[in-house]
């Protein structure tokens, strides 16, 4: 009789590979496919991503509005795509104001909150680190000439995780010279600058087939994936050390949730974008 593939009899790094490699895929193939695999692909994210940073808030005590703040995450994000399609215009942007303000109504009659000052702070919060990021990938994709561009979301996917991935390894086998241990005990200066060197190997490969952006951008791009990539995961390590949890969910064996996953992309999306769209 033939076993059931079960994950999580592998080890950790076994695990690792392979979520790596079925969510790489999926996301590779996707984005390649169809501009409107990216956006289903990548909202699904976005909603995971916002529900685990709306736990985390609630293991702190705090009461954010998970359901309604996610809708609206997932409502700028598809308004987002719509306008840089230019299927909509982009005057539905002002329709952002109104609904995020129906925040406060929902608060007021919430008789058991306590405190809803700080349930509302963090349910804008989680619109504004977690889902106005992924929103700030469909401009990216399409900042070059308005037309989608797969090439600019795949290419910044493949220098994070070239960068996580070198940081990893480089950090397990030198690491030896604390980055932060403050808030992250295990990261390391070797591990990261093996992860710079992978990145920038990264972006040179990238250079010579994605042509859309010429290669000094590829390599703007990437010294800001490696900055702001690291400072996205330690501000994560942060949220995570301060409510003494040590993953933000368990949907990604290995990785543990989407955001632990993600996180380097939410500080590095809105840099990439500016950048994109300014030079």
């Amino acid at each position: 009789m033939r076993s059931r593939f079960n994950i999580s009899n592998y080890s950790n790094l076994a695990q690792r590979v392979i979520t790596a490699f079925i969510g790489a895929t999926a996301i590779i193939a996707g984005s390649i496919y169809s501009e409107w695999i990216y956006f289903l692909i990548f909202g699904i994210i976005l909603a995971f991503s916002q529900m685990e940073f709306y736990k985390l808030s609630g293991l702190d005590g705090m009461l954010p509005l998970k359901s309604f703040g996610t809708f609206i995450g997932l409502t700028i994000f598809c308004m987002s795509f719509m306008v840089e399609k230019q299927n909509l215009p982009d005057k539905y942007y002002f329709l952002i104001f109104p609904l995020v303000s129906m925040i406060f109504f929902i608060k007021l009659y919430r008789k058991s909150d306590k405190k809803p000052f700080t349930g509302i702070a963090y349910t804008f919060l989680g619109i504004f680190y977690v889902a106005v990021p992924f929103c700030l990938l469909n401009v990216a994709a399409f900042a070059v000439d308005d037309t989608f561009h797969y090439e600019i979301i795949i290419g910044s996917l493949l220098i994070l995780w070239a960068s996580d991935s070198g940081a990893y390894f480089a950090g397990t086998k030198f690491g030896k010279t604390k980055l932060f241990e403050r808030i992250s005990p295990k990261k390391s200066w070797e591990g990261s600058l093996g992860g710079a060197l992978a990145a920038f190997v990264m972006a040179v490969i990238l250079s010579n087939f994605f042509m859309v952006l010429q290669q000094w951008q590829w390599f703007c791009i990437t010294g800001i994936i490696i900055i702001a990539g690291t400072y996205g995961d330690l501000i994560e390590s942060l949220f995570k050390r301060s409510i003494a949890i040590k993953d933000s969910g368990n949907r990604l064996p290995g990785h543990g949730g989407f955001m632990d996953r993600f996180d380097g992309l939410l500080l590095s999306a809105p840099f990439i974008t500016a950048f994109l769209k300014i030079f």
